[in-house]
């Protein structure tokens, strides 16, 4: 019986934008010249401001899209160790958030933790997180904090770097050459 929130009821939104977030974030982590909060907060609200409505819901989209593929990829390698990824992945993201109250209020946790947990059940965040209404303004940056802590884990697992955005990069290559 196929669930409402399964993958292939979902769009797959902008995932090159979401990407490109994501990447921008784990670039900043990891260099030595750090942007400043004004500096970043401009690039930010220049971004925000090139995106149109139905552009922001694919943005959207593409993050949760972001979260499914991370922890898909998570799951696999976690299930090669005889381990849960539920188990492994959702309290150390949930407790990295609780220590990020500017960015990730204590009211949007659970949520992301939902999110999380669809998608390492293999179900559509996205579609999971819509049932129960439309995003709300204070969950969007909880989202953004959600893909880029399971990018970063994903690197650490590899111990590369930029193994996560490279995994995207290609799953997205090998998808547009099988439209082609």
């Amino acid at each position: 019986m196929s669930s409402p929130c399964d993958p292939v009821h979902a769009p797959a939104g902008d995932v090159g934008a979401a990407l490109m977030m994501v990447d921008s974030r784990l670039k900043e982590i990891s260099a030595e010249k750090r942007l400043s909060d004004a500096e970043q907060q401009a690039l930010t609200d220049q971004f925000a401001a090139s995106v149109s409505a139905g552009g922001f819901e694919d943005l959207l989209d593409g993050a949760c899209t972001l979260i499914y593929m991370y922890m898909q990829w998570l799951r696999a390698a976690y299930e090669d160790h005889d381990k849960d990824v539920i188990e492994y992945v959702v309290p150390t993201l949930v407790a990295t958030m609780r220590m990020m109250p500017k960015s990730v209020s204590p009211e949007a946790i659970p949520t992301m933790a939902g999110l999380l947990i669809a998608a390492g059940t293999g179900l559509s965040p996205n579609l999971w997180r819509k049932q129960y209404g439309y995003w709300t303004e204070t969950e969007m940056t909880p989202l953004e904090v959600t893909a880029f802590l399971l990018a970063d884990h994903v690197n650490r697992i590899t111990d590369d770097p930029e193994f996560a955005t490279r995994m995207i990069a290609e799953a997205l290559s090998g998808a547009e050459a099988e439209e082609d």
